[in-house]
């Protein structure tokens, strides 16, 4: 197991950036909070589906889409203690088997949205480890820079489910928020999946 306190850790926001900088035409679903607003702040884009007070099913809604848009590639990029809220779901994604879906957990070790208390992953639990528990197979944690080519691989190409967790620092960045309607959020993603309301 890694050593959750000792290793390198990510810059968040750049660490996204990176990972976006060529989504093809991957559908990307975010968790609430940090993961939403790093993907807001590089790109508003009508093929971003940002969840808002749906703490726990990122990884369930992605999976829903994954399902109907089996030609699409669908991309989870959710936090660490929204992974451990619906951990559940990783049982359900390796059932699934989707081929198309991957799920990126930037990992910062605490609970940003609720006042940056300590988080799970900061001692024993290991978010790569329960997945792989539940079935995932094909997982890697990323620490550093060196593993950015794998954890795109991983999540755009390599045929799924992949589960890529990135150790990430503290940093505060700013806050960019999407819009915030519900309705409006759904109505623009199936907008942009071609689908009339």
């Amino acid at each position: 197991m890694i050593s959750q306190t000792n290793i390198a850790k990510l810059n968040r926001r750049q660490l996204v950036r990176d990972i976006l900088v060529d989504r093809k035409d991957a559908l990307i679903i975010t968790g609430l909070g940090n993961p939403t607003y790093d993907v807001a702040a590089i790109e508003d884009h009508i093929e971003n589906f940002y969840l808002w007070g749906t703490m726990g099913l990122a990884v369930s809604v992605g999976l829903g889409v994954a399902i109907s848009q089996p030609q699409r590639r669908v991309v989870v990029i959710t936090g660490d203690g929204e992974a451990m809220m619906g951990v559940g779901s990783f049982a359900t994604v390796a059932a699934a088997a989707c081929q198309n879906l991957s799920i990126l957990v930037l990992d910062n070790e605490m609970f940003a949205e609720t006042g940056n208390q300590q988080g799970l992953t900061h001692g024993c639990t290991d978010i790569e480890k329960m997945a792989q528990g539940a079935g995932i197979v094909t997982t890697l944690t990323a620490t550093s820079s060196q593993h950015l080519a794998q954890a795109r691989e991983l999540l755009f190409t390599t045929g799924g489910p992949c589960l890529v967790v990135a150790k990430i620092s503290k940093r505060e960045e700013k806050k960019v928020l999407p819009p915030r309607n519900g309705a409006y959020m759904a109505e623009r993603f199936r907008r942009g999946l071609g689908i009339e309301a």
